[in-house]
């Protein structure tokens, strides 16, 4: 009887296992920066859960219009399946329509090159990285997604993947965790971005810059797991606990006499 109660009590405190749901991207959209030329989103799979941006292409978002995923977290993989090449894969959070024209953007921008490069006079780092882009998006220059200067502020590097680039034809798995206080990033299972704020709601989205044959795939969405925090005991727990310890003690002493 005592194991029953105990582990009834135990299993109130445990967190209930969610399933991750298969993401249909058919009625996801694109939206384009500035530079040229636009990019090319192509939804594939059975059940529409990939994407695959095919052309060497301005800064690009692909993302569900109207959708507030804080609390959310996204997985798939992702496969450069080419060796032409070696600019930016990534993510967006918190992207609301229109905002790649907008005077206040204001969204957050996770983005992964595999290279060193300068370009425009900004120099394009190798490695995983968060930025926050806020202001005046519409009229700013592809230069400032390059370099990460102007509207595009980074704020952290990954802990393992800061300086290193994606390979060529090398599938990652990612998981984006997005809550109204967290970015979490992990990529094959590895946590490299954990940041912490306060993040305005918008949509997840993918995100290419000058780089083409970019896969999207096997996209899954789950709610987003509660934070590791010590459980507090409910008030009345180690009553209870103290109790079955000396109903065990009793139960010892007579089987003893």
């Amino acid at each position: 009887m005592k194991n029953l109660v105990l582990g009834c009590t135990i299993s109130l405190l445990l967190p209930v296992a969610a399933h991750a749901a298969t993401v249909d991207l058919s009625g996801w959209t694109s939206e384009e920066g500035n530079g040229s030329p636009a990019a090319s989103w192509g939804v594939q799979g059975v059940s529409n859960d990939s994407v695959f941006q095919s052309v060497n292409s301005r800064p690009s978002v692909f993302f569900n219009p109207g959708s507030n995923d804080q609390g959310l977290a996204l997985a798939g993989d992702i496969t450069v399946e080419t060796t032409a090449d070696d600019d930016y894969i990534g993510f967006v959070l918190g992207y609301n329509n229109g905002e790649f024209s907008s005077a206040n953007a204001d969204f957050w921008l996770i983005d992964w090159k595999q290279g060193n490069q300068p370009f425009g006079g900004q120099d394009g780092l190798a490695g995983l990285s968060l930025s926050h882009v806020t202001g005046n998006v519409g009229a700013a220059s592809e230069v400032d997604f390059w370099g990460h200067s102007g509207v595009v502020n980074e704020v952290k590097r990954a802990g393992t993947l800061g300086s290193t680039g994606w390979g060529n034809n090398v599938t990652n798995s990612f998981e984006l965790i997005f809550t109204s206080t967290l970015i979490e990033v992990k990529v094959n299972g590895t946590t490299e971005l954990s940041y912490g704020g306060a993040f305005t709601d918008g949509s997840f989205g993918f995100y290419n810059y000058s780089q083409s044959s970019v896969r999207y795939a096997g996209i899954t969405e789950d709610v987003a797991p509660p934070p590791i925090n010590p459980v507090p005991l409910p008030a009345g727990l180690p009553l209870l606990l103290a109790g079955l310890g000396g109903l065990g003690l009793i139960s010892r002493r007579k089987r003893s006499s």
